[in-house]
Order: structure tokens, then C-alpha cells, then sequence
């Protein structure tokens, strides 16, 4: 039960991890400068949520994953050549980031489907609902992007 806790954590670090880094590096590609600061603010969400997991992770006794995934970094280096043929506009941006927020939904629902301790569901879910308004927010901005082009 305690490794399963743990892996579950890691695993959900590495979805931080992931949104983290694609965030900063949607934030670096994109010219408008009020997404810029939104895309760092998800970053920053997605740095506080890392730590208070791996805090929970070291009070269980393990070791808190430090790395992204293989995949998140996959997917960064498939938006970096993508955006190298087509363009880096600010929709296909906020494409990426809704596609790389739509894999950290599901993290986290996965997470939660397994018999967590009380005190490490919580923190899930209010993370996962934390995840939800990134995915929402993010969404919102596409769409509008969307509209006035």
C-alpha cells in the first residue's frame, strides 16, 4: 500500500514536472504578452503543486521522483518541431498546452481512482481541481485566440 501511494505521487510529480516545463516553454514561444504571463502563472501552480507532493512523498518514507516523463518530453519536442515547419502561433500554443493539460486530467483521475490515504486525497483532488481550471482557463484562451483570427 505504501509503494503504491508513493508511485502514485511520483507519477503525478512527473505530470507537474511536465506542465511546468511545457508551460514555460509555451510561455517562451508565444508573442502575446498577457498568455505569456498566464502560461508562467501555470507554470508556477504546476512548481507549487511538485513540492507539496514531494513533501508528501518524503513524509511516507520515499524518494520524491525528480524528472519530467519520457512522454511529456516527447511531446515538448514534437510541439518545437512542429512549430519549426508550420509556425509558432499563439493557437497552435494554446492547442499544445489544452492537449498537455488534457494528459494531466487524466493523471490525476487515475490517481484518484486508487485507495488513497485521507490526507493524500485530499491534496489530489484539490490539485486535480486546480488542473481542471488550468484545462478550462487554457480552453477559454483557445477559443478566443480562435475567434479573432
Amino acid at each position: 500500500m505504501k509503494d503504491d501511494v508513493i508511485s502514485t505521487l511520483n507519477n503525478l510529480i512527473e505530470t507537474c514536472k511536465d506542465g511546468e516545463e511545457g508551460f514555460k516553454s509555451c510561455a517562451e514561444d508565444i508573442s502575446d504578452t498577457q498568455l505569456k504571463q498566464s502560461f508562467l502563472a501555470f507554470a508556477d501552480d504546476c512548481a507549487k503543486a511538485d513540492q507539496e507532493l514531494k513533501a508528501l512523498v518524503i513524509a511516507r518514507g520515499g524518494d520524491p521522483e525528480t524528472k519530467s516523463s519520457m512522454s511529456g518530453t516527447l511531446h515538448r519536442r514534437w510541439i518545437d518541431i512542429k512549430a519549426a515547419i508550420m509556425g509558432k502561433g499563439d493557437t497552435a500554443m494554446l492547442n499544445e498546452c489544452e492537449r498537455g493539460e488534457d494528459v494531466a486530467v487524466k493523471s490525476y483521475r487515475r490517481a484518484l481512482e486508487k485507495d488513497l490515504p485521507l490526507d493524500v486525497k485530499a491534496v489530489v483532488e484539490r490539485q486535480y481541481r486546480g488542473v481542471r481550471q488550468n484545462h478550462d482557463a487554457i480552453k477559454n484562451l483557445r477559443d478566443h485566440a480562435r475567434a479573432t483570427t
